[in-house]
């Protein structure tokens, strides 16, 4: 489990690829601190694990089913990522609670800065669209934001100096693939409705000031 705050920025220092298939070997600064075999990364949002580590790199395998899911797929030497350890319970919960686990990609349609932030606004399809609500959150590339608009098609975010800092979102450019994972606790309110023996209704959430 994650947070979406963003630890540092890591760049991929090699990949090798299998059929449908790759393993990614990251040259990272801070995470290692504590990081140890065996433990959850998240890599532009994707919960990999790591399966080697050398200082100042570590190695992690992506298997097919990420590769078709996510924008590791295009994953190149010198490419920059977002890096996240899992979290420890006894930290602050800055961010939202993020799985790992991308719901799909969508495409970058434009960035334009308005005053000291950047306005970043993404296509993606109804699948996706359905769990994206205005205020709510969502995750990009690992990083949990705020949802500031949505439109047909796409929603929009607004990124703030530190995050365009510490994050390679800025880094993006319009027709580029970005990982978006959907808010889980709006995915888990859908299911548990649409089950009638769960008890869960429109009705009861009304009932119960949601």
């Amino acid at each position: 489990m994650f947070t979406g705050i963003i630890e540092e920025k890591g760049t991929i220092e090699s990949v090798l690829r299998g059929s449908r298939s790759c393993r990614l070997t990251i040259r990272a600064d801070s995470i290692f601190s504590d990081l140890k075999l065996g433990d959850s990364v998240a890599v532009n949002g994707v919960c990999l694990t790591a399966s080697e580590i050398n200082a100042p790199y570590f190695t992690a395998d992506v298997m097919a089913e990420t590769m078709r899911r996510t924008n590791l797929e295009s994953a190149a030497k010198g490419a920059h990522v977002n890096l996240e350890r899992a979290m420890q319970l006894n930290g602050r919960f800055g961010g939202h609670i993020v799985s790992g686990h991308i719901d799909g990609t969508g495409t970058v349609l434009s960035l334009v800065r308005e005053d000291n932030a950047v306005w970043v606004r993404i296509a993606a399809d109804e699948g996706i669209l359905r769990y994206i609500v205005e205020k709510g959150s969502v995750t990009l590339d690992g990083i949990s934001l705020t949802v500031a608009e949505v439109s047909r098609g796409g929603f929009g975010v607004s990124v703030i100096p530190h995050t365009a800092a510490e994050t390679t979102l800025l880094e993006r450019k319009p027709g580029d693939r970005i990982n978006i994972e959907c808010d889980i606790i709006g995915k888990y309110v859908e299911k548990l409705t649409a089950e009638k023996e769960s008890g869960i209704t429109m009705d009861f959430l009304e009932k119960y000031g949601f």
